[in-house]
């Protein structure tokens, strides 16, 4: 098989293969999104937190 339609074939059926998934699972973007900007907001919490123990220098 040429490549190049060995390549074709392959995004087709990965395409189906992908349509199939969203007909069975069906994602809830809302809550994906609260997901992920609790997560931004923790990270941005962990580092604007100064250090508790100050690095001594000898």
């Amino acid at each position: 098989m040429h490549s190049d339609t060995h390549l074709l074939l392959h995004h087709q059926r990965a395409a189906e293969l992908a349509a199939e998934a969203r007909e069975a699972f069906p994602r809830e973007p809302h809550l994906r999104a609260q997901l992920g900007w609790m997560m931004v907001e923790l990270g941005l919490r962990l580092t604007q937190q100064e250090p508790r123990r100050h690095a001594r220098l000898a």
